[in-house]
């Protein structure tokens, strides 16, 4: 049975899976690099030491010092949790020869899935639907024959890539050599192989993702899907569960493939399964993470499910302790990354130090977080400072939540996009529920900071048709039952069709 773990990690997630490793009354032991020695998961872990200097090749991505820390404190287990060595095979492959359990999927499960080649080869023997497009490295003689086969417009990608590193988008022919060279060398640049393959690019899709489950024992199940569409430089910052797009028929169908893939390739651990869906609900393979993703609390919201909990037993050898037909989707959650950012200057990270904090709490309110006052926010790795998850019985309601505690948490100190979440909450667009991955890009003017003048004038219009329909109509029966005005009058919009949502 594990006793202790080394949670191979920093920041929120090292928290979180210190917490559900408390509850369990595992013993926790922290690393840290040395501008972390006063960071949150640090202090919270039973036992810590210190691995490196401020790099995260030096610390956090240094497998040799994990495994000697590991060694050290007697540990029975590492949990990577997610980024750094997480979905790194080499690391996993150690954990196993060194006799160190580690809480993921198998070194060979993820040697599968991270070539985005092999992985759609993998996909496409499962008979999961993928996007038309190459099951090879893309050779230069094969380019414009492949293109002109699968039809513009096409993306080239890294088979090793991820953040939208290595990727090109194509349109037209004649900037199709300048994309491919283009793409070949950031991913030489990044991954250290610049191998490419080609897709067919589907137009305004919809991210939609699927967690699942697997056990030692063979069982598979799935816990239902999440919209991750909203998305800056191909990274999230919103994702909700269950999708306001999909339907249940094709909640139902993706969650079936995603079991099928998972057992094709027999898959142990917490996983995710990303899928493109267009307008039509068609839904086809994007790429499978071999880990904890960062979104999985608005999963465990809905199902009141412990996804980490999930992972340790799974990898003590018990058998899941529920079965499909046990999880079901209750009420809705919205989680939104909260990014010390500057969101006016193309999102640029925005360190510096936390003068003070002012948090949300009530009812339905999570917030997954490292940082406290006087906590400085580092150069030396990813800007996000905390996740703010809410939870309600229906999506109007969760939205109402999110805009109230939007609105209540206060941080300064440093700049951060919360502001910018809040303009996104009160997009029509996105209060619609029909938003693509292209809804950043498309809605950049009106998301950014003075840009709400339109909004305005419409409330003027919404208004205006609401006094007249009052002092003309002979309908007593019209009401809407709601206690702000504002909110009154945006519904009697909606109602005769004078506001656009």
């Amino acid at each position: 049975m594990i006793q202790k773990i080394l949670v191979a990690n920093r920041g929120e997630i090292a928290v979180r899976v210190m917490r559900t490793c408390k509850e369990m009354g595992i013993q926790t032991v922290a690393v840290y690099s040395e501008v972390d020695r006063t960071s949150r998961h640090v202090t919270y872990a039973d036992e810590a030491v210190k691995i490196g200097l401020a790099s995260a090749s030096d610390s956090y991505l240094n497998v040799d010092k994990i495994i000697d820390a590991a060694k050290t404190f007697k540990v029975d287990a590492i949990h990577p949790g997610y980024g750094f060595l997480s979905e790194n095979a080499t690391f996993a492959r150690r954990c196993k020869e060194e006799g160190i359990i580690f809480i993921g999927p198998s070194a060979e499960s993820i040697e599968a899935m991270g070539d985005k080649i092999s992985a759609r080869k993998k996909m496409i023997e499962a008979k999961v639907p993928v996007v038309p497009g190459t099951s090879e490295d893309l050779k230069p003689k094969d380019l414009f024959k492949v293109c002109r086969k699968i039809g513009l417009p096409v993306i080239i990608k890294a088979t090793a890539g991820g953040g939208g590193k290595g990727m090109r988008l194509v349109y037209e022919e004649k900037h199709l050599q300048e994309a491919y060279d283009a793409a070949k060398s950031e991913a030489m640049a990044s991954f250290g192989n610049d191998s490419v393959y080609i897709e067919k690019y589907i137009e305004s899709p919809h991210h939609v993702e699927i967690q699942f489950l697997g056990d030692t024992h063979g069982n598979v199940v799935h816990l239902f899907d999440r919209e991750c569409s909203v998305q800056r430089r191909h990274q999230k910052i919103i994702e909700e569960s269950p999708s306001p797009f999909i339907d249940n028929k094709t909640r139902l169908a993706m969650g079936a493939i995603a079991v099928k893939a998972a057992k094709s390739i027999n898959y142990v651990g917490a996983g995710t399964i990303e899928f493109l869906v267009d307008n039509d609900m068609n839904f086809y393979f994007l790429e499978m993470n071999t880990r904890l993703q960062v979104e999985h609390p608005i999963t465990e919201e809905v199902l009141g499910v412990d996804i980490v909990k999930e992972q340790i037993n799974i990898a003590n050898g018990r058998k899941l302790s529920f079965r499909q037909s046990q999880l079901h989707q209750r009420g809705h959650a919205i989680e939104c990354r909260i990014y010390a950012e500057d969101t006016e200057n193309n999102f640029a990270p925005a360190p510096g130090v936390i003068h003070s904090i002012q948090t949300p709490k009530g009812l339905g309110v999570r917030i997954d977080t490292h940082i406290y006052t006087g906590y400085e926010i580092s150069i030396y790795y990813d800007s996000m400072i905390s996740k703010l998850i809410v939870w309600a019985t229906n999506r109007d309601v969760a939205l109402e939540r999110m805009r109230r505690v939007l609105y209540e948490y206060k941080i300064t100190g440093v700049k951060t996009n919360i502001d910018y979440l809040r303009r996104i909450m009160d997009n029509r667009e996105f209060v619609q529920g029909n938003y693509t991955t292209h809804f950043i890009d498309d809605n950049a003017n009106k998301l950014q900071k003075g840009n709400e003048l339109e909004d305005e004038i419409e409330d003027i219009a919404i208004i205006a048709a609401y006094i007249d329909y009052v002092v003309n109509s002979n309908d007593s029966q019209s009401t809407i039952a709601d206690n702000q005005p504002i909110n009154r009058w945006r519904a009697f919009g909606k109602q005769k069709g004078v506001l656009r949502i």
